[in-house]
């Protein structure tokens, strides 16, 4: 399309610089950017205008670089991230940005960095209205927004100073992070920033039904009418298995469908050639013949009699079912003594919107592959490509890239073994990036649920039992839907006693992409029906809903729906009564408010918690960590643990510096490359803190073990490393003098980390996950009942961490999980066919969210490394049924069908009449 136009010179300045460049005038400035000059810092999340990714400074303005043509450049002025620091030193505001850990995976901080200095040249001190403003146009999806607007105030003042760990003290320490100075410089590569320079490019031939036939024809004739294709590639060409899935022995889904197409966006074929060739191909032509056919989109057209089956080989749709019981919940429910409340909810296809698409590049190297890509799972995408190309596992080698964003969907394969077959069959490099309407239409999405469940308690507010039954939809292939349906039994209960309980799950097949990992597994929709029928509850039997929660919390010693027993580290409780002062006060402004409005906006306030166990549900779940020293007094972490933005990096260098007794700033990280790092496992699941963490700390107390036996020295003798001499005490080693082993180190430990579960029974009984999380929060909102709209005024957010390892990194999670817990409350909802954009499908701006105030609790797990939990999962969980009790104290009214959309809340409050 753009290339079709005569190209012309452009005079133009680049930060700073005259330059002269001959394009075609048509062209993107982000193409211009990024692949004539090289200046990858500008980044591409949606090619629309809608995520802000690209802004640049335009003459001075904010412009998003991927809505202006180059031929708007000849004169002009063009500032990008790059043109901010001065020989690599950050200016103010990248300082502040580092600092306050405004930068988490990144993939935003270009476009939030330029709209920023477009503010802070027009106004030195901005009030928060101002930088709310100026950031409007800019989407981030981890931090919450919190710490940017905080990093912008603060950048004209006096920062904070770097903290610094003396060798010991590290855990608990607000240090930068470990990885943060190239996310503020722009300089971070993420999966479509360093592909080789003569890589061709892959383009993907999709199913445009959500069911169908498919039939391919003359492929090769079609190629050779198009001068400059290299390869068209479908399932003849793959030399193994045309099949993965994250979980083996339910692997389903096809790199290429052969015959059959089973959800919209599905693939069949791939082209491949140089980006200019590519990148103009109208596909209309394609040999293909599509032929529709009745599509089941909803499990109630999949579970229906005589509907036809997704997947022959499972009978009647489904997939998997979870069950978990206790005691005997109806002969409970059906006591005299009992009041019962129930309900029915549902919840919709909720899209990960990470603001980088799906990404990378791959070459042949001999007989091997390599593939850099955007990925939380490196050693899962090693296999499953291995298996889809008819290699050895060690014959592929995945270099994850920096992530730019994941949240669950980058645990499943994308353009891997697309790249790797095109990269295979050429011989040439070959690079790849989704488009955002193909990375919203094709990856796996948050299940939609629908979910009846019944609890009671006695008239003195005591749990009497609980049922639940929740149907999920998981599309058209496996994907991460087992987990989700034996997940959610465990954790439909909430975190408190239930004397019986009965939770039930199934997960259904559709003609919809496929459902799968986003921050939660389930639970997030398995609260919402618990939390606020938990309000109901309370109304019923008359408490104040937070005494309510408190009277029924678990406790040490108390048995969790499964028979658990732990004796320590339970800290819901604790959770609870932080959040008492906020919720009192929050309560009575509420009151008070109400009681003078006139009706038309009303405040309310609510409550809900969580509980989340950490890592794998009675599933091995190990990590491994090397830590070592070099002849040249290198200290070298190998830490294959993906970090997506919460701070693994940063976390577990932190834990195995004070493990090892020698300061952070000493350490040399290797990041994950299934070459070079063990396996430490997927990021998911909330484990990396936990898991990766533990074996961190246990390869950090090895290797100062090993180095104080090896000087004959004190077990607490401080480790002392000036060069290459190595000290302990009053004892020294000149690490030069020892021989290297085949990785270089001269000293070295590597410890495995797998926590200790058991597996469940038929009915659910069992030790599922060796730590919990916990956490609650109170949310106030203000409603205009004429409108329908729900703003957040306030989320106080308390959370059992068990050793707070860096308390801003915990924040920054707290904030980013709350801002996509509302998505989920008030606005988030994916429409297979209708919402594959950032504009149609809505997720919180800056404008949207609210003050956040984090209070961590620290009750420590014996498990954990120094008592640390997980994080990333829990802080999601509570936030939107504590939305829903507040708009329910608000007006009166329970959304049960979330989103809770303006029409959806007046609709209901008109009906309450």
């Amino acid at each position: 399309m753009t290339f079709d136009s005569p190209a012309v010179t452009i005079a133009f300045t680049i930060n700073g610089t005259p330059a002269r460049l001959v394009t075609q005038p048509l062209r993107r400035l982000t193409q211009v950017l990024r692949e004539d000059m090289g200046l990858r810092g500008t980044k591409v999340g949606c090619d629309a205008g809608d995520c802000g990714a690209c802004t640049v400074l335009l003459d001075g303005e904010p412009v998003c670089a991927c809505m202006v043509h180059a031929g708007r450049l000849d004169g002009a002025t063009v500032e990008t991230v790059e043109g901010l620091a001065r020989d690599g030193v950050p200016d103010a505001l990248q300082s502040a940005f580092l600092r306050l850990g405004a930068a988490q995976c990144g993939i935003c901080t270009p476009g939030m960095l330029m709209s920023a200095t477009a503010l802070l040249r027009r106004t030195a001190r901005p009030t928060e209205a101002e930088v709310k403003d100026a950031l409007g146009g800019v989407l981030c999806r981890c931090t919450g927004y919190s710490k940017i607007i905080q990093a912008v105030m603060a950048a004209g003042g006096a920062l904070p100073e770097a903290a610094r760990a003396e060798a010991g003290r590290a855990v608990g320490a607000r240090l930068d992070r470990v990885d943060g100075l190239p996310k503020v410089l722009g300089s971070d590569l993420f999966g479509d920033d360093f592909p080789p320079l003569d890589a061709l490019t892959v383009r993907v031939v999709r199913s445009p039904y959500h069911h169908c036939a498919v039939k391919l024809g003359d492929v090769e004739s079609w190629r050779r009418a198009h001068r400059g294709v290299e390869a068209v590639l479908t399932a003849d060409y793959i030399p193994g298995r045309n099949c993965f899935g994250v979980i083996p022995p339910l692997a389903d889904q096809p790199v290429f469908a052969r015959t059959r197409c089973r959800f919209k966006g599905e693939a069949v074929a791939a082209v491949v050639g140089p980006a200019a060739v590519v990148d103009a191909l109208d596909l209309s032509d394609f040999p293909v013949t599509w032929t529709e056919k009745p599509a089941l989109l909803t499990p109630e057209d999949a579970l229906a009699e005589g509907a036809e089956a997704v997947h022959p080989e499972r009978p009647g749709n489904v997939l998997v079912r979870g069950l978990v019981r206790r005691g005997e919940p109806e002969t409970a429910l059906a006591a005299d003594d009992v009041v019962t409340v129930s309900g029915t909810y549902s919840t919709g296809f909720i899209e990960h919107a990470y603001i980088e698409p799906e990404a990378g590049w791959a070459r042949r190297v001999g007989d091997r592959l390599e593939i850099a890509a955007c990925t939380q799972a490196p050693y899962m995408d090693r296999d499953d490509t291995a298996a889809i190309m008819g290699l050895a596992p060690e014959a592929v080698r995945i270099l994850p890239t920096s992530v730019g964003g994941g949240f669950g969907s980058k645990l499943d394969l994308s353009v891997q073994p697309f790249l790797a077959l095109a990269a295979w069959v050429t011989g040439k490099p070959a690079r790849m990036a989704y488009t955002r309407p193909e990375s919203m239409a094709t990856t796996t999405k948050r299940h939609p649920a629908r979910i009846t469940a019944t609890v009671g308690a006695t008239r003195d507010g005591r749990l009497a039992a609980m049922t639940f039954q929740g149907t999920f939809n998981t599309g058209a292939y496996a994907s991460w839907g087992p987990t989700v349906a034996n997940r959610v039994p465990v954790h439909a209960s909430g975190p408190y006693l239930h004397p019986a309980y009965e939770c039930r799950s199934v997960a259904v097949h559709t003609h919809c992409a496929p459902a799968g990992a986003f921050r939660g597994f389930g639970v997030p929709q398995s609260a919402v029906a618990q939390e606020t029928l938990f309000d109901e509850l309370a109304d019923a039997v008359g408490l104040d809903p937070l005494e309510f929660r408190l009277r029924n919390a678990l406790t040490n010693g108390q048995p969790t729906v499964t028979g658990q027993v732990f004796q320590q580290g339970v800290g819901i409780r604790a959770c609870f009564e932080a959040l008492r002062p906020a919720w009192e006060k929050a309560r009575a402004q509420a009151e008070a408010f109400n009681a003078a409005s006139d009706g038309r906006i009303r405040r309310g306030v609510g409550v809900a918690g969580m509980w989340y166990g950490c890592g794998n549900t009675s599933l091995p779940n190990p990590s491994t960590i090397r830590v070592g020293l070099k002849a040249d007094g290198r200290l070298v972490l190998h830490q294959g643990a993906v970090d997506i933005g919460q701070g693994s990096n940063t976390v577990i260098t932190q834990i195995c510096a004070d493990a090892l007794g020698l300061p952070v700033e000493r350490f040399t990280l290797v990041g994950a490359d299934t070459d070079l790092t063990p396996d430490a496992g997927k990021t998911s699941a909330s484990r990396q803190t936990f898991v990766t963490g533990k074996a961190a700390f246990l390869a950090g107390r090895a290797l100062r073990t090993a180095i104080l036996q090896r000087l004959n020295a004190r077990d607490d003798s401080p480790l002392v490393l000036d060069g290459t001499c190595l000290r302990a005490g009053d004892r020294e080693l000149d690490l030069s003098t020892l021989e290297a082993d085949a990785n270089g180190f001269v000293l070295k430990a590597e410890e495995t980390f797998d926590p200790p579960t058991a597996p469940l029974d038929e009915n659910g009984q069992g030790e599922p996950y060796a730590a919990f999380g916990w956490g609650a929060h109170v949310a106030e909102v203000e409603v205009d009942t004429e409108l329908g709209r729900v703003f957040v005024r306030k989320l106080t957010c308390a959370h059992d961490v068990g050793r707070a390892i860096n308390p801003t990194l915990i924040e920054g999670q707290v904030e980013g999980g709350s801002a996509q817990g509302l998505g989920l409350a008030l606005m988030e909802e994916f429409i297979p066919g209708r919402t594959e954009n950032l504009h149609d499908y809505l997720i919180p701006t800056v404008g949207d969210m609210p003050e956040i105030e984090t209070i961590l609790v620290e009750d420590p797990d014996a498990h954990g490394p120094y008592g640390a939990k997980g994080i990333g999962e829990q802080v999601l969980i509570p936030t939107a049924p504590a939305i829903l009790n507040a708009i329910r104290h608000a007006t009166g009214v329970l959304i049960r069908d979330l989103p809770a959309t303006p029409d959806r809340v007046r609709a209901a409050i008109k009906g309450r009449g």
